[in-house]
């Protein structure tokens, strides 16, 4: 396995897990698709728009 293999093997699987703890806390994952952003909703629902709670402190 080369470098570059061992790299990209470690970066998809720290995206895997950063993925699966968004949807373990409740919170969408985000993607950028042709300059359009896009939410992907822990219930499985896609969208462009997603309103966001505030956070107290």
């Amino acid at each position: 396995m080369t470098f570059l293999e061992r790299m990209t093997l470690i970066a998809n699987r720290a995206v895997k897990k950063a993925q699966d703890n968004n949807r373990r806390k409740g919170l969408p994952n985000v993607y950028s698709i042709d300059g359009k952003i896009i939410y992907v909703l822990p219930n499985g629902k896609i969208t462009t728009k997603y309103n966001f709670k505030k956070i107290k402190k």
